[in-house]
């Protein structure tokens, strides 16, 4: 990490419209393809948010929209580097549009909003920090999958009854170092 990235004003977009554009792509690439694994590492955010957690945060918050900064990812380092680049406001569990931190800071998950049967839309997505993103462990099956795929997931169980409330429900970034994978709503989860 280099030395800029401590600061509120180091560690973003070196390109903005390039670097945005190319995450932003990637971000629905692998939300629209359940279980493949992208490098997503054009940020570089104070610590001890990952590389692509930085960059989702940068490509996808704005000042509407509302970060929940869970556990170790509250830091006052964190909320200013997220203010200057992105304008977003730190809200609540409750009011999140998003929320990052890691599983067991996230939890527990009835408290995000899981959209309404007239704006299921209207509901979080969780970037969940890992300590290890592999294409092995829970198989996945749904919409973007052509047979199945798999994904380390921090609780298939859990994750399995989110997918249930369909078309309600979380969506899910999982995050490792400078890499990322997606798990819409839509995905039927079961256990390897």
């Amino acid at each position: 990490m280099n030395a800029s990235a401590t600061t509120a004003y180091g560690g973003g977009f070196t390109d903005p419209a390039v670097d945005s554009a190319r995450a932003f792509r990637a971000a629905m690439n692998v939300m629209a393809k359940p279980g493949e694994i992208r490098d997503l590492a054009t940020a570089q955010p104070p610590a001890p948010l990952s590389p692509a957690a930085g960059t989702l945060l940068l490509t996808l918050c704005d000042p509407e929209t509302g970060v929940c900064l869970a556990g170790a990812c509250d830091t006052p380092e964190v909320r200013g580097w997220l203010a200057f680049h992105t304008g977003a406001p730190v809200v609540g569990a409750a009011e999140a549009d998003f929320a990052v931190g890691t599983w067991a800071e996230l939890l527990p998950l009835d408290r995000y909003r899981i959209g309404t049967p007239e704006y299921p839309d209207r509901s979080a997505t969780l970037i969940v920090e890992m300590d290890a993103l592999e294409p092995e462990g829970a198989t996945l099956r749904g919409p973007g999958i052509r047979e199945s795929a798999q994904l380390s997931l921090p609780d298939a169980a859990a994750l399995a009854g989110n997918a249930m409330l369909y078309p309600l429900g979380l969506d899910f970034f999982f995050t490792c170092g400078g890499r990322v994978a997606a798990l819409p709503r839509s995905t039927a989860i079961s256990e390897a």
